[in-house]
């Protein structure tokens, strides 16, 4: 539901308003039963061990008071309920804490993707000073001086505990990270009575208005990057690719479990499902302080009235989220 450029708004919305349900679901796709593993990292049951162990560990940080988990709880649908994340010593960092439910599937990551792979997007909050603020070698240090995760190092790769095993046995647990069953997936699957009259009347407008050009495949997330009218002092993808094109724009985000993930945009600065689903319906203002123009056109022709219907077919992406008990650490 995120942005589009005007164009292909327009041309989506134009080609998916006389179309059939079967014909406009054709873009979405059923969430997968499994992530492929890169080949210099294949998924074993120990790995994944070891990577949640590692995820849950609070020595991952320099104070040895933050985990992975301290921003992604998994009570709060593994981000953390807050507008914007926190981190070494509290402070209030830039950015809304992305869930990582089915985060294995994604292309980039970061709401800027300024990482391209999990074993990547591992280590970067580990070692950032605003984030986990932990210096690497120290890191492999300390773990090294912990019999159990010597052993179980060893036993998974074969070798002494070093960073590259680090982020291999974190990205390892994050792709077990699926919420399959979503009430959407089973009408997908050919189950007519998955959702409610009012979520497939939510499903036709979401695609009729061209929402589905950004929000679509199985997460429903291009996993492209957009300029909204949100957050205009943060420079987005220019700071990870250096590109002054890249100024304000931000990833579309996936749908997959959007109900449980709130608050919503890149700053957290929509509280509820209904406010994000309305910022669409609004006016839309160049972005940041240089009035760079909005990759976005406003639904200012539709009705307010067809805000709940949206967020009913938006609810019904919610799957199951196993339960991620916390493990005992070495």
């Amino acid at each position: 539901m995120r942005t589009s450029l005007l164009l292909l708004s327009i041309a989506c919305a134009f080609q998916l308003w006389a179309a059939d349900d079967a014909r406009m679901a054709a873009k979405l796709a059923l969430l997968p039963a499994g992530v492929a593993a890169p080949t210099d990292n294949p998924t074993t049951d120990a790995k994944v061990a070891l990577g949640k162990q590692l995820f849950f560990d609070p020595r991952l940080s320099g104070s040895n008071d933050m985990s992975c988990a301290t921003c992604h709880l998994p009570e709060k649908a593994l981000t953390d309920g807050e507008s914007r994340a926190r981190g070494a010593g509290g402070k209030e960092l830039a950015r809304n804490t992305l869930t990582l439910w089915n985060v294995g599937l994604e292309t980039t990551f970061f709401w800027d993707g300024r990482a391209a792979t999990l074993e990547e997007q591992a280590l970067m909050p580990i070692e950032s000073p605003d984030e986990m603020a932990q210096d690497l070698d120290q890191l492999v240090a300390e773990l090294a001086a912990i019999p159990g995760y010597v052993k179980q190092f060893e036993a998974v790769f074969q070798r002494p505990i070093n960073s590259v095993d680090i982020a291999r046995a974190i990205a390892a647990f994050e792709r077990t990270l699926l919420t399959p069953n979503a009430p959407f997936d089973r009408y997908l699957a050919g189950d007519s009575g998955a959702l409610s009259e009012e979520a497939k009347r939510g499903l036709e407008i979401f695609q009729r208005n061209g929402c589905s050009c950004c929000h679509n495949g199985p997460l429903l997330s291009d996993g492209k990057f957009y300029r909204l009218s949100v957050g205009g002092g943060d420079h987005g993808r220019e700071r990870a690719t250096g590109f002054s094109d890249d100024r304000y724009k931000f990833r579309t985000p996936s749908l997959r479990n959007v109900a449980e993930t709130n608050p919503y945009m890149h700053d957290g600065s929509e509280r509820t499902l209904s406010d994000a689903v309305a910022f669409y319906f609004r006016h839309t203002a160049p972005s940041g302080p240089d009035t760079l123009p909005v990759d976005i056109e406003p639904l200012l022709g539709q009705s307010y009235s067809e805000i709940d219907a949206i967020v009913e077919f938006l609810r019904s992406l919610s799957g199951e989220m196993p339960a991620i008990d916390r493990p005992d650490l070495p």
